[in-house]
């Protein structure tokens, strides 16, 4: 081989280093970049919702978004819920704060203290995580509590073996163990993009009940959630060191793939859950969803429904109104498995809102929950003939072998 040739080659291979080398790391640094965006407005729905209802004392809110978030007369659970919730922001903004190089470079005392600030939230999450599960009680099943508990073990570890490096000043092995850290304290969020993800692909409840939140979806992802995004972390570590440019090129588009996942799942939840919540927390309006859960509880549905049709008529600007909040107290009441309140009030509902092609959907899954599958067949159908685009109904009405 001519000399001419030897360079050349040794020149491509050169280049094509280069090119492996700059698409990892621009590929990592989509991710960060998709992620961080996710995690800070999902942050600031939390940080706004559950600010905003405490401040204006509707304490009942909480529980629309966090199973027994406030429950009456229990100190000191509400106490752990309201930790939970101000270090759940707190870890979001730290967690991204502390990955920024350049925050890093500059600002060393400020990394090293944000870092305490941000292991000591992501260990006491975790705890109030885990006491919440196993002692207030929360949705999904017994796999699941184990899985978020796993979570958890691996939150205390990581914390710890990433501390250890760092006071042991071997910053290579800190960066990695923070790294873990990071998203083993992310697994919540993950959880939640996928399941808007999967939300979006499917259009319906597919792999879970929506009444009970079990089956394999759920119970799968209470243990990927943090176990995927690992692997794939340790994908990109043995990528880093690799020698074989085809395993970093590949690692790269593999990472772009799942960042565009990320970014749709992200889509999803902040169009229809954290956008609507940051919304509502800066309305100073009632939920009459909340206000008609408490009479339910007191009174019973009769009252309630004599309630709603009472402040409807005598106070309108004071309460919500929309069609979502009775359909989502609904959903709570057949969470609890009061079928006939949940038909009670999805009947208002689509009283008040009868060209609702969802209202009716959700009516009908009431009744079905019920155990009255004629009327809900009637309402399948009826949703059906509003939105013809509802697949939902299309699959139900087969599952019931209706028409």
């Amino acid at each position: 081989m001519s000399t001419s040739a030897s360079t050349a080659l040794w020149t491509d291979r050169l280049n094509l280093t280069r090119f492996a080398d700059a698409t990892l790391k621009y590929a990592s640094r989509f991710w960060f970049g998709v992620t961080v965006l996710g995690q800070l407005i999902f942050g600031a729905a939390v940080a706004t919702f559950y600010t905003r209802a405490a401040a204006r004392g509707d304490s009942l809110a909480w529980n629309r978004f966090m199973t027994h978030g406030y429950v009456p007369g229990d100190r000191a659970g509400n106490f752990i819920a309201t930790l939970h919730v101000i270090f759940a922001v707190m870890i979001m903004v730290a967690g991204a704060t502390q990955l920024i190089p350049q925050i890093r470079n500059l600002f060393p005392v400020f990394h090293r203290w944000n870092g305490r600030v941000y292991m000591f939230a992501a260990v006491t999450t975790a705890l109030a995580g885990t006491y919440m599960t196993w002692f207030r009680g929360t949705i999904g099943d017994v796999s699941q509590h184990i899985g978020g508990s796993l979570n958890a073990v691996l939150i205390w570890l990581f914390a710890a073996l990433a501390l250890r490096s760092a006071l042991a000043r071997d910053f290579r092995t800190h960066r990695r163990w923070a790294l873990r850290l990071f998203l083993v304290v992310s697994a919540v969020w993950f959880f939640r993009i996928a399941f808007f993800l999967w939300l979006l692909i499917f259009r319906r409840p597919v792999g879970f009940d929506p009444v009970t939140f079990t089956g394999p979806f759920p119970t799968l992802m209470s243990f990927a959630q943090y176990l995927l995004p690992l692997g794939v972390l340790e994908l990109y570590f043995l990528a880093q060191h690799s020698a074989d440019m085809a395993h970093r090129i590949a690692m790269s588009f593999g990472l772009v793939l799942a960042t565009l996942a990320m970014a749709a799942g992200i889509f999803g939840g902040a169009m229809f859950a954290w956008v609507p919540s940051i919304k509502v927390a800066f309305d100073n309006r009632k939920s009459i969803s909340d206000t008609l859960g408490v009479t339910i509880t007191s009174g019973g549905i009769d009252q309630a429904v004599k309630q709603y049709y009472d402040l409807r008529a005598t106070a309108p600007g004071e309460y919500h109104f929309e069609e979502d909040e009775l359909n989502n107290l609904g959903y709570e009441l057949i969470h609890t498995r009061k079928f006939p309140e949940a038909v009670r009030i999805l009947q208002v509902n689509v009283e008040a809102y009868p060209q609702s092609a969802d209202a009716y959907d959700s009516l009908a899954e009431a009744y079905m929950d019920d155990g009255n599958q004629p009327q809900a067949v009637v309402n399948y159908q009826k949703s059906l003939q509003l939105n013809p685009k509802n697949t939902n109904a299309v699959h139900m009405l087969r599952k019931l072998k209706a028409p």
